[in-house]
């Protein structure tokens, strides 16, 4: 039990120390160790911490750490992927705010900042990209996505709003689908 909690913890810290940009700038790494190396996911599995990671309170990648280290080894397994993961953006902001304070004056500190920056937008570029290819599969989700980034990006909607309206709708697409495949189905 004890190596287990150590491995979770040194996993998450690992995704944690080699990671910028939060939770979606993540999602490329935790693919390819949780899915691809351990097997201890599936990616839809993952889209579906990560969805649910979003539409609850807390940082993304936390939630889903935490999620993963549940799945794996219970609550105390939660709690060692969620210390694991948070332990390095602990260390890296202590850092980070006694150095700045410091050198946010040099050109070059400026220059990387900046650097790191955009190296983080490819990043969660890239994470979009990937959940959105996994996510959208249907024109219903489509139509959905559509909606919920209009009401976000034009009207200003609350993302509780969004997240709410479109949990409803995917639930009626699917009742709905259900019903329809019913009376189609074999007829005796």
């Amino acid at each position: 039990m004890i190596k287990n909690l150590f491995t979770l913890y040194s996993i998450f810290f690992r995704v944690g120390c080699f990671t910028f940009g939060g939770g979606y700038a993540m999602l490329p790494m935790l693919e390819k160790e949780l899915v691809d190396v351990r097997k201890w996911t599936t990616r839809d599995e993952l889209m579906d911490f990560y969805a649910v990671g979003q539409s609850t309170p807390g940082i993304i990648s936390v939630n889903v750490a935490t999620f993963v280290g549940y799945k794996q080894g219970g609550i105390l397994g939660g709690i060692a992927s969620t210390l694991g993961i948070v332990t390095p953006s602990i260390i890296v902001i202590c850092i980070v705010a006694t150095a700045l304070s410091k050198f946010s004056h040099v050109p070059a500190v400026r220059n990387a900042l900046a650097g790191i920056n955009v190296a983080v937008s490819a990043l969660i570029t890239k994470a979009f990209a990937t959940f959105f290819s996994r996510s959208v599969k249907s024109v219903a989700a489509l139509i959905i996505f559509a909606a919920a980034f209009v009401a976000l990006f034009y009207f200003n909607v609350s993302t509780v709003i969004v997240t709410i309206i479109s949990a409803a709708v995917g639930l009626v697409v699917r009742f709905v689908r259900e019903k329809v495949d019913k009376k189609d189905g074999p007829h005796e």
